[in-house]
């Protein structure tokens, strides 16, 4: 049996930087406000005035790089996993959309919906197609487009300021040592917790034509909603719980963690598991604050950003953990 490894990293976010006091022309808020609670300073949104950015042609800008410093080229890769919450359309997904975008071969691609914990569901199925022998190069990309589904009003402040759009990607490699690359993977959900952070409409079970008939101003379903302070006690149990899970798999302590990178949920959440495992800041990659929450893309920009850094070098122990709405959580122990 093979290993999987990471061998191209790519990220790719909009131009459009908006700022915690920028956000004032829509709601009732301060930079003060933001950073206690969130830890943001400032996050990018695609702006539909100067840009043509969408969900799927974010990944694909993401993928390119990915992939050209894989060494590679479009036509080594054979197959595409896609995490997003914010596809461009209802349906299809966006792995297609980067398969025509990149000029690829009639590949396959899957789409994976476990928005914050995306990435590393779609790290592990790709990990397991690389194991058995199926494919050689897998491409797993993370992208999410938040500000084109956000409620930009004092109403719905909770949880707009703290999405942001971004993509990022990695491509995943055969590797025939076994003690390199993805040592495992581990995947969980809760789905009783589901509606304490969701989007209930549109969906099959209230459908548009539902919404625009009873014309409710008064109607949020089709906007995010999150109960924060309970996502925030769960988030940093499961992110203990799948951190500890990894490193006991593979005979390591928390000593031996070089790099973690946990998905860009919240600054504090980041801090409260950086001090419960004695971390120092360098052990521990952050960039909320200049991107806010991008979802399925958070784990992978944070991680391209970090080895750009050269904070992540061959030998080092890396581990992933994320925890989202599902609720659904999972973390990666990898060997760089």
């Amino acid at each position: 049996m093979y290993n999987s490894r990471i061998t191209g990293l790519g990220k790719y976010v909009p131009e459009n930087v908006v700022t915690n006091n920028d956000l004032k022309q829509w709601m009732d808020t301060s930079d003060e406000w933001i950073q206690e609670r969130t830890g943001i300073k400032e996050r990018r949104w695609i702006d539909p005035k100067t840009s043509d950015d969408t969900t799927s042609i974010m990944g694909a800008k993401a993928a390119k790089i990915a992939i050209e410093r894989a060494g590679l080229t479009k036509d080594d890769i054979d197959f595409i996993v896609f995490a997003t919450l914010s596809p461009d359309m209802y349906f299809p997904g966006g792995g297609v959309r980067v398969q025509e975008l990149l000029e690829m071969d009639t590949i396959g691609a899957l789409d994976v919906r476990n928005q914050c914990s995306g990435f590393i569901y779609g790290l592990s199925v790709a990990d397991q197609f690389i194991k058995t022998g199926m494919y050689k190069n897998v491409l797993v990309i993370g992208s999410e487009n938040h500000s084109g589904g956000l409620e930009r009003s004092t109403r719905g402040r909770g949880v707009t300021v703290i999405f942001g759009d971004g993509a990022g990607a990695v491509v995943l490699s055969r590797e025939e040592d076994n003690t390199k690359g993805i040592l495992s993977t581990h995947l969980h959900s809760d789905g009783k917790y589901a509606k304490e952070l969701a989007l209930e409409g549109p969906s099959t079970g209230r459908w548009v034509d539902a919404i625009i008939e009873e014309n409710d101003p008064d109607d949020v379903s089709y906007y995010p909603y999150m109960n924060g302070q309970f996502v925030f006690k769960h988030a940093v149990v499961r992110f203990s719980e799948a951190i500890i899970e990894g490193l006991t798999t593979n005979k390591l302590k928390k000593e031996d963690i070089d790099m973690l990178i946990p998905h860009q949920a919240n600054l504090r959440i980041s801090q409260f598991i950086q001090k419960k495992f004695g971390l120092s800041d360098d052990q521990v990659y952050n960039n909320i604050m200049r991107y806010g929450n991008t979802t399925a893309a958070s784990i992978p920009i944070a991680l391209t950003e970090a080895w750009e850094e050269g904070k992540i070098k061959e030998g080092d122990t890396v581990v992933l953990a994320a925890f989202g709405s599902g609720f659904t959580w999972g973390s990666a122990i990898i060997k760089w």
